[in-house]
């Protein structure tokens, strides 16, 4: 190839870093796989979910670990605010008013929209308890749980 000497050098140049930089980047590659190898470290999305309309001003976040004993579960119950729930370990049934009971296994996860009426929540199993976090996120004052709206316990008359 002829070049004129004004540009030989410029080419030179160009070439030298794009081999460089693309050196740079395989290096960093490799050493990014090798770290990961080595870590075992392995991530993956368990749950993607829109939230309704929420009032970002006032955000607030709880998680909470719930334990139910073998054959264990709660009365029915409502929550103000949406729930991200994942399975730890165990088993867990979960029927919200509306929809079909379903069985969540450890690394398994579901959404709770807001106002809900939890009908079941209970342990799958007879034999080992079941461990679940609950991840609230509210937008206002208010508890996590409370009881359905009509129930006896909420002050009304029981559906």
């Amino acid at each position: 190839m002829n070049v004129p000497t004004k540009w030989a050098g410029l080419l030179t140049a160009t070439l030298f870093f794009t081999a460089a930089a693309g050196s740079y980047r395989l290096c960093g590659q490799a050493q990014s796989h090798a770290l990961q190898a080595k870590s075992a470290e392995q991530s993956r999305v368990v749950l993607a979910q829109t939230f309704p309309q929420l009032d970002g001003r006032n955000l607030k976040a709880s998680l909470v670990e719930v334990t139910y004993a073998a054959g264990g579960s709660s009365t029915p119950h409502s929550h103000p605010c949406p729930v991200i729930v994942y399975v730890v370990e165990g088993a867990l049934r979960a029927q919200v008013k509306g929809q079909p009971e379903s069985t969540y296994h450890a690394g398994e996860s579901f959404y709770e929209p807001p106002n809900g009426v939890h009908q079941v929540s209970a342990n799958a199993s007879q034999t080992a308890p079941v461990k679940f976090l609950a991840y609230f996120v509210c937008d206002h004052e208010t508890p996590l749980s409370v009881p359905p709206p009509g129930s006896k316990r909420a002050g009304g008359k029981q559906p």
